[in-house]
Parts: structure tokens; C-alpha cells; sequence
């Protein structure tokens, strides 16, 4: 592999007689990769057996191994289903950092393609709150369709500026994720064009940035809470230069232990600076199974007042909503989904509590619950994956292998006696829709992912 010349020089300083054993990591041109289990789903960890044993775990993340798309790939069922996440080792190791506690709010605010976001999500248990913003269209929808995929319902994904969220939600959330835009050399195994993209400046324009998004995040902090802030670089001007920033900046922010001890420690000689880094933590694809990462967590000291939780008001036919919601819930599920719900144009979603989304740009809302129609309710693809095997009075299971489900996923019928919606299932984690009658279950699973 080529690398930069410049990049190489600076690479040297940093690690010194270490640095040809770094540049030996590069040989192997096939980057690392992982994958993530959806601890939410029914019986994960033992489905997964099959693939993985404990040789294959990623040290830093208990319900994350060491993969290949040989092994499942994204059109495995079971991906399909939500159970599981596709994500670089490395990046899996932040939100293990971050101590997260079922009730906090959080933000990850640069969240695309959605792999830290739906990790805290995860660990959130349907509690809390999680917003997942991307400033980015194209790349906010991919976010929203994973946070989706992965059943998550306590969420918001938001498609804004830092700028904007900051001035909306001033000390607002207990934990923030910054996984913020970077030169990427971490990266050039996985990504080849970082490398033709990078240079000296290009690092040096990406601090500039990243202070700027910290700025946000701090603004956003409340008193007691933390800051995760990562990056897929070994630059230092974007790693302790920008952590210098920061305690230099915001002096009630400080340093915390991350916990990942297997990773190597920061330096602020780096950057030319004499104050202890050591607590920051570098993953060298040389030391560690995983491509390159810097982590830090900071703290901003002092305790927070208590939330101030905003009274909205519904929108207009948000009620006529809710009852034809209810009678489709009473016939359908062993559930009684309860909380603020929100009707957006025809769509029903179950916004989660304490977050006010007015004159914010949304790609979802919360919970999509499904489409008013008239006189009648239409589910969404969304709600059959955040729901499990025990809260449907109506379900198919069909195992992984099973042609059936094979057949469901290409879009086609189901026979069944089953009459009205019902819930189909891979090993009883639910995939997708389909409505009984005469004998037949129509096939409801979206068009737009159905198997070619």
C-alpha cells in the first residue's frame, strides 16, 4: 500500500522503533471487521454460536466478534432482523467507555452510518432517550433505516447542524457521542480514496472543524455529564490537540478513565504540550486487532438542575390517529404501547418523552407506528421490529434456513389460516409483516428490501 510520504515521516516520530511493525500492519490489505450483537432480540448469543465461538470475540465489546462476510453477510436473515450490526472492531470500543445508565439522555451527534448510535441505543433498553443526528441528507436516511432495523424505540435521528441543535437544547444531554469527521487514517485499509484525500492541511482543517462541533457538544452537556469524543485517526492535532483544546477551553471539563487498559495512551508531547494525556487511549491496527481509533472521555464538573421537560401540543388528527392505532393494537398485539404520540402528515409515530422536535429537521420522529388511513391503520415495518415474539397474538416462525422464509423475503405469500396481521418471524425475533385471509398471508414485507 502507498502511504503518503509525510504521513510516514510523522508516523516514524510517533512510534519510533515501533514504526516498522506498524508499517507491516498495512501489508494485509483486508481491514478488520466485526460484528455486533443485538442483545434487545430473543436468544442472540446462542443463535450466533454457530458463527462465532469465543476465540472469534472482540476483546472490548462482550457481545462483539471478529467476522467475514462468508460467515453472514447483509442479507442473512438474521441481519435483516435487526440482531445484529455490522461495525469495525475498533469502533465498537467508545460506548463501552461511556458508563451509560438506562435513563440518560443522549446524543450522538455526527451518528452516520449509525454503528455508535445504535450500540447506546442498545444499552438504553427502550429507556432514556436517544437523538442520533447527521448533517448530511443522504447519509441521515441510512441512519434512521439502521436505527430502524436495529428495533430501537426510544429514538429521534435529526438531520441539523450542531449550531442548531446547541441553541435548542442547551445543557440538555447526561451523555454526548462526537465520533467527529476526520482525515480518516485509520481508515486507508477499509477506505483507499482517505488516502489520495489526505494531507498535512487536511488534518489540520479537520481540527479546525472538530473543535468547532465540540463547542456544540459542550453547550449541550449537563453538569455530571460526559463527552465521548473519537476519532479514526492517529493524527495528534486532531486527537490530543483537540482534547488540549477542550481542558484548555472549558476548564470544569476533565479527563476520565476509559477503562481500556488494552489500548495504548495518548501523548502530549505529540502536540507539544506538557499536560498528561495518558488517560486517552490509541488503537494501532500493530498492538491491537482493529484499525486505527483514538478514544476519550471527558466529564464537565458540577451537578445539573432538574430537566426541563417541554409541554407540546399534538397535532391536528393526532387523535383520531391514536384510536384507529388502538383498535389495531387491541386486535393485533398482547401489548399496550403507552406514551406521547405525534401525527406527522398520515404518519403515527410514539415520540419519546421529554423532547421537543419543533422547527427541527426530522428524519424519524421517534417510533413509526404506521400510516392513518382513512378510516383505518396501516403498521409499520418499523414497529414489527421493535417489538418482540411475546407481544403478538399473531406470529409465524420460520428458522434461518427455512425456504419459507426464503420465499417471505423474495415478497411472496405465506399459507396460513391466520386471519389479519401477523408477525413474521426468524427463530422467533420478528422480520416483518403479513395479513391473513382465506387461507393466504399477503406478503407486507417492504418492497425496497425484499431479496432479488
Amino acid at each position: 500500500m502507498n502511504l503518503p510520504i509525510e504521513f510516514c515521516d510523522r508516523m516514524k516520530i510517533m512510534l519510533g522503533k515501533e514504526y516498522e511493525e506498524f508499517l507491516q500492519s498495512f501489508e494485509n490489505d483486508i481491514p478488520y471487521a466485526g460484528i455486533r450483537l443485538n442483545l434487545r432480540k430473543e436468544n442472540t448469543k446462542k443463535l450466533f454460536e454457530k458463527f462465532y465461538t469465543e476465540d472469534d470475540k472482540i476483546p472490548w465489546c462482550d457481545y462483539g466478534y471478529y467476522t467475514d462476510k462468508e460467515k453472514i453477510n447483509g442479507k442473512h436473515p438474521y441481519h435483516l432482523a435487526g440482531m445484529c450490526y455490522f461495525q469495525e472492531p475498533s469502533a465498537m470500543a467508545g460506548v463501552e467507555a461511556l458508563s451509560i445508565n438506562k435513563e440518560d439522555f443522549i446524543l450522538d451527534l455526527c451518528a452516520a452510518p449509525g454503528g455508535k448510535a445504535t450500540q447506546a441505543g442498545v444499552k438504553l433498553s427502550d429507556r432514556g432517550l436517544l437523538v442520533a443526528n447527521e448533517i448530511i441528507p443522504k447519509r441521515c436516511a441510512v441512519l434512521a433505516e439502521n436505527v430502524e432495523r436495529m428495533g430501537i424505540s426510544n429514538a429521534v435521528v435529526t438531520n441539523e447542524s450542531p449550531e442548531k441543535l446547541a441553541d435548542r437544547f442547551t445543557d440538555f444531554f447526561d451523555k454526548i457521542i462526537v465520533d467527529a469527521p476526520c482525515s480518516g487514517e485509520g481508515m486507508f485499509k477499509k477506505e483507499p480514496q482517505a488516502i489520495t484525500e489526505w494531507s498535512i492541511n487536511h488534518t489540520k482543517t479537520c481540527a479546525v472543524r472538530q473543535k468547532h462541533i465540540i463547542d456544540c457538544a459542550y453547550k449541550m452537556l449537563r453538569k455530571g455529564g460526559c463527552i465521548l469524543y473519537s476519532t479514526c485517526t492517529f493524527a495528534p492535532c486532531e486527537n490530543e490537540g483537540v482534547i488540549d483544546y477542550i481542558l484548555s477551553e472549558y476548564p470544569d471539563m476533565e479527563l476520565m478513565d476509559t477503562g481500556l487498559d488494552m489500548f495504548s495512551p495518548g501523548n502530549g508531547k505529540w502536540i507539544g504540550t506538557e499536560r498528561d494525556m495518558s488517560q486517552t487511549r490509541r488503537i494501532f491496527p500493530h498492538i491491537n486487532k482493529g484499525e486505527g481509533h483514538f478514544i476519550a472521555v471527558l466529564k464537565k464538573k458540577g451537578k445539573s438542575e432538574e430537566r426541563r421537560i417541554p409541554k407540546t401540543k399534538p397535532k391536528p388528527g393526532t387523535d383520531v390517529g391514536i384510536k384507529l392505532f388502538k383498535e389495531f393494537e387491541k386486535k393485533t398485539l398482547n401489548t399496550d404501547i403507552e406514551g406521547s404520540f405525534e401525527l406527522f402528515g398520515d404518519n403515527l409515530y410514539l415520540v419519546p418523552h421529554g423532547i421537543d422536535t419543533d422547527k427541527i429537521k426530522l428524519a424519524r420522529a421517534g417510533l413509526h407506528l404506521g400510516i392513518v388511513k382513512k378510516n383505518r391503520f396501516e403498521p409499520s415495518h418499523a414497529l414489527v421490529l421493535a417489538l418482540k415474539y411475546s407481544d403478538f397474538k399473531n406470529k409465524v416462525s420460520f428458522g434461518a434456513e427455512d425456504p419459507m422464509l426464503n420465499r417471505y423475503l423474495h415478497g411472496e405469500t405465506i399459507n396460513s389460516d391466520i386471519t389479519g396481521y401477523a408477525a413474521v418471524m426468524v427463530d422467533n425475533n420478528p422480520i416483518g409483516w403479513a395479513k391473513g385471509s382465506n387461507g393466504i398471508l399477503k406478503n407486507h414485507y417492504p418492497k425496497y428490501l425484499r431479496l432479488l
